[in-house]
């Protein structure tokens, strides 16, 4: 390797504006003193998966670590494909960067098991502890909670998101210190439990006392009226979870609360509503105008009462909906919504109402969108392709077809439409694949998305080949994920090299045998093999295929905690 001519101290504060971690991880390769700087001057980590490295690894590379953001179970978890008790467990990070970072100020966990005691020990072990921010984990109270609100005097964010957290009571509100100034981020809008008139109170005060706060979101306990009350006290926010937006108010009333939205200048992001009432929508309007983000997910709204509403909100930038709003819906939002660059369309039933109308009328509409989630009964190859050059740009590209999986005019494959997806897009980062299929499909994946990194499968493929065109054509390709297509062993030792540079593959209901993963394990040392049973009382040995298969690299050797559902080959 070639040696640097810099001295490690230049390095040092040359690399501190390096914020990427794909940047800071490109210059750590370039020669050993470089490594050995970027190293030190690391304050923040990414961890895709908590069993890819150790405790000491972390500690070894990274001694001066403020910041730790980590996930854990793979993200079929969120789907129910993965049983309880799988792992990821925090504790034995949190115990050895307590007698290593008396500094960090940030953890930020997705689908990791955390305990009250392990909240517990970052309130005794940080002192600078500022940031908590817990996405889909388990295994905690708002007793944990309380002991964070109340020993971490300078926390400044406590995002908690779709966990499955147990609701003793809601006194965590209450455990905040009467003084406590430095909030910035309070979001509790996933949250599931009644606030009494203390809690409130405290709440208030809280909001009352944090001339930083910009972001908060509130569960559906709150009524309408508490939510007047608190937009008085907090003028300044600039993204907001209103709770429940259903209430029988009268004029005065309804007046009252548009006018404390009115104050809201600084307003931007918009979210929550799980249920809204149509004579309460109108006291929104006066904050639509400078509105860059708005996530209706959570409410089914009908296309009459969105597409008025959508008129208001000509700087959007990010829409979250449900398809309930229908393909007039969809042509209401292109009209208006010209910054467009993310779009998501969730399911209300099984069978979908949006079609591919609704997603040609996005395209023509709103040029510079560079991301979809769209949930569809129906596609075609046409709709697609036109999708594809009007917008070019896109980085993102996930499309569930509910209803009907081919062509719905020419009842053909639906190849075309997503080979044009990725030879139009030169930016493709992540595809999920839905529909009827053929190799034909994969084979225009691999020829053509070259800086695809994610790609998501189920239902789809034919043989072997599709998983092989995908493997061999894809140099990026860090995640993939397959569930109920027929692919073999064949298709998965294709990639017996490949998987060393990347982050994960996860197959279920596929037709992958235990033969198979096993040599797999043998000749890739680096890896971790996991065969997975459906739940804790079946047998990993009950049938010739496996039921579901785990591979991931680490540089950290087999886990320790695994199972007994759990087999490390």
């Amino acid at each position: 390797m070639p040696r640097s001519v810099f001295p490690d101290e230049v390095l040092e504060h040359v690399l501190v504006f390096l914020t990427s971690h794909k940047d800071r991880n490109s210059v750590s390769l370039v020669c050993k003193a470089w490594y050995k700087a970027e190293g030190w001057s690391r304050r923040e980590v990414f961890i895709g998966n908590c069993y890819a490295a150790s405790p000491s690894n972390l500690i070894k590379r990274f001694p001066k670590l403020t910041s730790l953001q980590m996930k854990g179970r793979p993200r079929f978890t969120d789907f129910g494909m993965v049983p309880a008790n799988w792992g990821a467990f925090i504790l034995p990070w949190i115990e050895a960067m307590a007698d290593h970072y008396p500094g960090l100020e940030e953890l930020r966990l997705k689908r990791m098991t955390v305990t009250d005691k392990d909240l517990r020990i970052v309130t005794e072990a940080f002192p600078n502890f500022r940031s908590l921010r817990l996405t889909s984990c388990d295994g905690f109270s708002t007793d944990g909670i309380a002991e964070i609100a109340r020993n971490c005097r300078n926390l400044a964010v406590l995002d908690l998101h779709e966990n499955d957290m147990y609701v003793r009571n809601g006194d965590w509100l209450t455990a905040f210190p009467e003084t406590h100034s430095s909030l910035e981020c309070l979001n509790f809008a996933t949250v599931k439990y009644k606030i009494n008139e203390n809690d409130f109170r405290s709440l208030e005060a809280l909001v009352a006392g944090s001339p930083n706060l910009k972001r908060l979101k509130l569960n559906r306990e709150i009524s309408l009226d508490q939510l007047r009350k608190l937009l008085l006290r907090a003028p300044q926010l600039e993204e907001l979870g209103t709770g429940v937006y259903n209430q029988n108010l009268s004029w005065n009333k309804l007046h009252e609360l548009q006018s404390s939205l009115v104050r809201q200048k600084n307003l931007r992001s918009l979210s929550g509503f799980w249920d809204v009432a149509q004579n309460c929508i109108p006291t929104m309007y006066p904050v639509c105008l400078e509105l860059t983000s708005l996530d209706f997910s959570n409410v089914v709204l009908s296309t009459q009462d969105f597409s008025k509403f959508i008129t208001y909100c000509v700087k959007l930038q990010r829409l979250l909906v449900q398809d309930y709003i229908g393909d007039q819906g969809l042509q209401a939002a292109a009209a208006v919504c010209k910054d467009l660059t993310e779009l998501r369309v969730y399911p209300v039933t099984d069978d979908g109402l949006c079609t591919e109308k609704g997603l040609i009328a996005i395209s023509e509409g709103c040029p510079n969108l560079r991301k979809i989630l769209y949930f569809c009964k129906q596609m075609t190859n046409a709709a697609m392709t036109r999708f594809a050059k009007n917008c070019s740009k896109m980085t993102h590209f996930r499309i569930c077809i509910l209803r009907v999986y081919e062509d719905c005019d020419t009842r053909e494959p639906l190849d075309k439409g997503f080979g044009a997806i990725c030879k139009l897009c030169k930016d493709l980062r992540r595809l999920s694949l839905s529909g009827l299929l053929t190799d034909r499909c994969f084979e225009y994946i691999g020829e053509y998305a070259k800086k695809l990194e994610l790609l998501s499968v189920a239902f789809s493929g034919e043989t072997d080949l599709g998983m092989q065109y995908v493997l061999e054509g894809c140099p990026v390709l860090r995640k993939l994920e397959v569930r109920d297509c027929p692919f073999g062993d064949e298709a998965l030792l294709t990639g017996i090299d490949k998987y060393e540079s990347m982050r994960a593959l996860w197959m279920s209901s596929c037709k992958v045998t235990r033969d198979g993963c096993q040599f797999l394990a043998q000749k890739n040392p680096s890896l971790n093999v996991e065969v997975i049973a459906d739940n804790e009382k079946s047998s990993l040995y009950s049938n010739y295929t496996v039921e579901k298969l785990y591979v991931y690299r680490t540089i950290a050797g087999h886990r320790t905690d695994a199972p007994p559902f759990v087999d490390m080959l």
